[in-house]
C-alpha cells in the first residue's frame, strides 16, 4: 500500500509523503495497466506498481518533467526485469500457462479502460514472445512510446527495438484470435453456452460452439485440468457437459466480467471461485474458451 502518514500529523516529513502519494496515486491505474499487459498476471503487476512507488520515493522531483511518462519508464523497467526472471519457470510450467484473469462488474469507464489488449486469448497468446518483444511491443502499439524511449527500457538501440515491435507484432497477428467486438454479441452467445451447459442440452451445445473452437484450462497441477488444449465443438461439448454433471452440490455460476469480456465465474459451495471461463466470440459463436482454475491465480477475487 501507499504510505501516506499518520493522519492527523502535521511535519514537514509527512506533508512531502502525502504530495509524493497523491502524485503516484494519480497514475496508479495506468501503471497497474502497463504492468499486467506486460507481465500477465495480477500479483506480479501488484508487485511491479508497489516498486515503481519505492524508486518513485528516491526520486528528486525537480528533475522530473513528466511525472506519468518517468513512471512509465520506471515501472517498466521493473516489469521487464521481472519478466525476464519469469521466463525459465513459466517454460517448465506443469500444462497451459493462461494469464490471471481480471474480473470486475464495470461501468463505462472501466470497461474502456479493460480493452481487446487485456483479452484472456491475447495476453496468452504473448506468451510467445521473448521479454524484449513482448515489452516493446505493449509499449509501442498500446502506451505509444517511442523507440527512443523503449529502447532505455529494454537495454537496446531504438532500431533494434523497432525491429522487436514488429517480430512481435507479426507473431501475435499469426496466432491472435478472430474476435467479435460487438458487445451485445458476445453476451448473447456466452449466455447461449451457459444456457446449453446448465441444462445438458448437447445440440444446442455444440450449436453455439465453433467447429474449431479450442479450450484451454489452466489448473497449474495443483487441480484437475486438461494438460493440452481441447479442440473441436463436439469434444469440448462433451467435456463441458461432463464438468457440469460432476459439480458438487451448492456450487454456481454467475456472469462477469473477465479482462473486459463476458466471463463465467463458478463457486463452490462456500463461495470462494473455483474457476473463471474467459470466452472469445466471432461470426455468432465460442471460438476459445480460457479456463483458470490454478488456485493461486485466484487468490486476489
Amino acid at each position: 500500500m501507499i504510505e501516506k502518514g499518520h493522519p492527523g500529523t502535521r511535519s514537514a516529513d509527512n506533508v512531502v509523503g502525502m504530495s509524493e502519494a497523491g502524485e503516484f496515486g494519480d497514475h496508479r491505474g495506468h501503471l497497474w495497466g502497463v504492468a499486467y499487459r506486460i507481465l500477465g498476471t495480477v500479483s506480479e503487476a501488484d508487485d511491479a506498481v508497489q516498486e515503481a512507488w519505492l524508486r518513485w520515493r528516491g526520486v528528486d522531483r525537480e528533475d522530473v518533467d513528466d511525472a506519468r511518462a518517468y513512471l512509465t519508464t520506471i515501472v517498466s523497467r521493473v516489469c521487464y526485469d521481472m519478466l525476464s526472471s519469469a521466463r525459465s519457470a513459466r517454460e517448465s510450467y506443469i500444462g497451459e500457462w493462461l494469464p490471471e484473469p481480471v474480473v470486475q462488474e464495470p461501468g463505462p469507464e472501466e470497461r474502456a479502460t479493460m480493452d481487446e489488449s487485456v483479452g484472456l486469448a491475447l495476453l496468452a497468446v504473448m506468451e510467445r514472445l521473448s521479454p524484449a518483444e513482448r515489452t516493446s511491443l505493449v509499449l509501442h502499439d498500446v502506451f505509444a512510446l517511442t523507440f527512443e524511449e523503449i529502447a532505455e527500457i529494454v537495454g537496446r538501440t531504438p532500431g533494434a527495438v523497432r525491429q522487436l515491435a514488429s517480430k512481435a507484432r507479426r507473431r501475435v497477428q499469426e496466432y491472435a484470435p478472430r474476435r467479435t467486438l460487438d458487445r451485445s454479441v458476445q453476451v448473447k452467445v456466452v449466455e447461449a453456452f451457459a444456457t446449453a451447459a446448465t441444462t445438458g442440452d448437447l445440440p444446442a451445445l455444440v450449436s453455439v460452439l465453433d467447429p474449431d473452437v479450442v479450450w484451454r484450462a489452466d489448473g497449474g497441477g495443483v487441480v484437475t485440468a486438461a494438460l493440452v488444449p481441447v479442440r473441436g465443438a463436439g469434444r469440448v461439448a462433451a467435456l463441458v457437459l461432463g464438468m457440469v454433471e460432476r459439480w458438487f452440490d451448492g456450487m454456481s455460476a454467475e456472469f462477469r466480467e473477465v479482462n473486459g469480456a463476458p466471463g463465467v465465474v463458478i463457486r463452490n459451495a462456500a463461495g470462494a471461485v473455483d474457476s473463471v471461463l474467459g470466452f472469445t466470440v466471432s461470426d455468432g459463436r465460442v471460438t476459445e474458451v480460457d479456463v483458470i482454475r490454478n488456485p493461486d491465480k485466484l487468490r486476489h477475487l
